[in-house]
């Protein structure tokens, strides 16, 4: 696969940040204290085309770039996650792409190359007040799906599509909070549902 498909940022992505999931906001603090509080499994994933069994699975992440401080919280939560889950940085290669419209084609690309376990797509679709969101929302997400039953590698959704979204220091503090909740329930479902869907393929193998 040419690495020209989306701007991949660095050799070795890795957080800026240790202290992403603090919040003054106590109700906040329970949802991600509940989320890390979750068993904590070691991924041991067939990532390859061939089967191959492989306990060193890769991991793509791949986000828009529209409104990025808030989409970044995302990302930074993720990987502080599947790092504390055991899933070292070496293992998840980030990627970027212009808006959320792009998300599916490029996770498409990436699960097709055999090379990830799994792929998130983590992105924003606000209302701009030019054109119904809903049609890009629905599409994203109805994308999104339609390429992980295709390619049959887990496509994960970290993308929200609020429906009313002002660009003021309130509702930017809300979505840059929420973003990061959505970066553990990604790493969270990223790790369960690669594990899985291998334990349903030997099933399926052995039938």
């Amino acid at each position: 696969m040419k690495e020209s498909v989306a701007q991949r940022i660095g050799d070795t992505p890795c957080v800026r940040r240790e202290d992403v999931l603090v919040h003054p906001d106590s109700s906040l603090n329970d949802v991600c204290e509940g989320l890390m509080n979750q068993n904590i499994t070691a991924v041991a994933t067939k990532s390859g085309r061939d089967g191959s069994a492989n306990d060193e699975a890769r991991f793509a992440f791949v986000q828009s770039c529209w409104h990025r401080e808030i989409v970044d919280q995302g990302r930074d939560s993720f990987l502080s996650e599947m790092r504390r889950r055991g899933i070292a940085a070496s293992r998840i290669d980030l990627y970027e792409v212009p808006g959320a419209f792009e998300l599916p084609l490029h996770a498409k690309v990436l699960g097709r190359s055999g090379r990830y376990a799994a792929v998130v797509a983590c992105g924003f679709v606000v209302n701009g007040g030019i054109y119904r969101h809903e049609f890009v929302a629905e599409a994203v997400i109805s994308g999104l799906m339609s390429v992980q039953l295709e390619i049959e590698v887990p496509v994960i959704s970290a993308v929200l599509t609020p429906r009313d979204f002002h660009d003021h220091e309130e509702h930017r503090k809300f979505f840059h909070d929420h973003f990061r909740v959505k970066g553990i329930e990604a790493a969270a479902a990223c790790v369960s549902t690669a594990a899985a869907l291998d334990r349903v393929r030997d099933v399926a193998e052995a039938a």
